[in-house]
C-alpha cells in the first residue's frame, strides 16, 4: 500500500507555487520613463517577450510625492528601446515611432497634458492613445480628443503657433483624408476636411471642405498624376495664349485627353464615364496634318499636328475657339498612335 507523506506533499506544493510565481514575476520588465518633465515621470511594464506587441501598462507619477496619477492597461504596447531606455515625446507621424507617453499642450491653454498609449487600436493597427488634460484636479480623461487618437492613423499632430490639431486617415492606396481642428471648450471642432481619391485612372480628385464661419463650403479639383507603368503620354504641348497644357495619353488601352491649367488642375478631361458621352476618338491620317477629333454634348474638339504647327480647336454652338500651341513645347507625336491598338480610337 502506497503511503503519502503529507509534510513532503505540502512542501512540494509550496515549492511549485513559488516557482510559478517567480516565473510570472521574472517574465515582466519595467522601464522608467523620465527627462520629459521636472514634475512627473513615467513607468511602463510589459511581459518580457520578443513580441513586437506586448501586454502591460503605462503609468505617470508625481515626482515629489511618488503618487500614481494615471495608469492605463493594454493588451498591446509597442515601443522602441534606446540604449536600454524608453523615451517620451516621440511622435513621428504618420508611420514612424510613437512614444508610450507624450507630454504636450493639446488644448492650447498653456499647460501641458498627457497622451498615454493604450494599444494599437487606431487605423492599420497603429498606436492609439488616451488623452488626459491638465486641470485643477490633476489630469482628466478627455473622450473627444481620445477619439481622434483612435479613429485615425496613430496619434494626431498639433500646431502650437496656429493652435490647430491635424489628423490623417487612409483606406488602401487610393484614399487619404486629413482634417484640421480648432479646440473649443476642450473639444475639437473640425474646420477643414481634405480628401484625396485616386484609382483606376491617372487622376487624383481632391475634395476640400472648409468652414467659412457659417457652414462648410465644398470645392472639388482634379490633378493629373500619371503612373508611368500604366500611362503613356502620346503628345503634350503648351497653349501659347494662356500657358495651359494639352495632354493626349493612353491608359489601360484607352485614349484620353486632358487640359491642365496653370495651377496644375485638370480643367477638362475626356472621356467622361457617363451615358451621355460618346467616348470615341477619330484619328485622321488622310491629310498633311495629322489630327484627332472627339465630341461631347457641348462641343467638337480637334487636336492637330504638322511639321511646324500644333494646337487644339473647339467648336461649340457654331463658334470656333482656336488655341495655338507652342511648337517648341511639344513632346511626343500623333504618329505614335499608328503603332498603338486602342479600343476607343478609329483610324482613317
Amino acid at each position: 500500500m502506497l503511503r503519502i507523506n503529507k509534510n513532503n506533499l505540502m512542501k512540494n506544493i509550496f515549492i511549485l507555487i513559488f516557482l510559478c510565481l517567480s516565473k510570472i514575476a521574472f517574465s515582466q520588465i519595467t522601464f522608467t520613463v523620465d527627462n520629459f518633465s521636472p514634475d512627473y515621470y513615467g513607468k511602463v511594464q510589459v511581459h518580457d517577450t520578443d513580441d513586437v506587441f506586448r501586454k502591460g501598462w503605462v503609468a505617470v507619477y508625481d515626482k515629489k510625492s511618488g503618487k500614481e496619477l494615471i495608469k492605463v492597461k493594454s493588451d498591446e504596447l509597442a515601443f522602441e528601446i534606446h540604449d536600454g531606455k524608453v523615451k517620451a515625446n516621440i511622435n513621428e507621424l504618420p508611420y514612424g515611432e510613437e512614444s508610450v507617453i507624450i507630454y504636450d499642450d493639446f488644448n492650447f491653454d498653456g499647460i501641458k497634458d498627457f497622451a498615454i498609449m493604450d494599444g494599437m487600436k487606431s487605423g492599420y493597427h497603429l498606436p492609439s492613445f488616451r488623452i488626459y488634460l491638465a486641470d485643477k484636479n490633476g489630469f482628466t480623461y478627455n473622450k473627444e480628443l481620445s477619439r481622434l487618437a483612435h479613429e485615425n492613423t496613430g496619434m494626431f499632430d498639433i500646431d502650437p503657433k496656429e493652435k490647430k490639431i491635424y489628423t490623417m486617415a487612409k483606406s488602401g492606396c487610393c484614399w487619404h483624408q486629413t482634417k484640421t481642428y480648432l479646440i473649443e471648450n476642450n473639444k475639437p471642432r473640425v474646420i477643414n476636411i481634405s480628401t484625396i481619391e485616386a484609382g483606376g485612372s491617372p487622376y487624383e480628385v481632391i475634395t476640400d471642405q472648409t468652414w467659412n464661419g457659417k457652414k462648410m463650403v465644398t470645392s472639388v479639383s482634379k490633378s493629373f498624376e500619371p503612373d508611368t507603368e500604366v500611362t503613356h503620354i502620346v503628345m503634350t504641348f503648351t497653349v501659347q495664349k494662356n500657358g495651359k497644357h494639352v495632354i493626349l495619353f493612353e491608359s489601360m488601352g484607352l485614349l484620353n485627353y486632358a487640359l491642365i491649367d496653370t495651377n496644375q488642375h485638370v480643367e477638362f478631361s475626356y472621356p467622361i464615364e457617363t451615358d451621355e458621352e460618346t467616348p470615341g476618338f477619330m484619328f485622321d491620317t488622310t491629310k498633311d496634318n495629322l489630327s484627332v477629333t472627339f465630341q461631347n454634348k457641348s462641343a467638337n474638339y480637334h487636336i492637330y499636328e504638322s511639321a511646324n504647327k500644333v494646337g487644339v480647336e473647339a467648336i461649340t454652338k457654331g463658334v470656333l475657339y482656336a488655341q495655338d500651341g507652342d511648337i517648341r513645347s511639344k513632346k511626343g507625336s500623333l504618329k505614335d498612335l499608328l503603332k498603338m491598338k486602342l479600343e476607343n480610337l478609329v483610324v482613317r
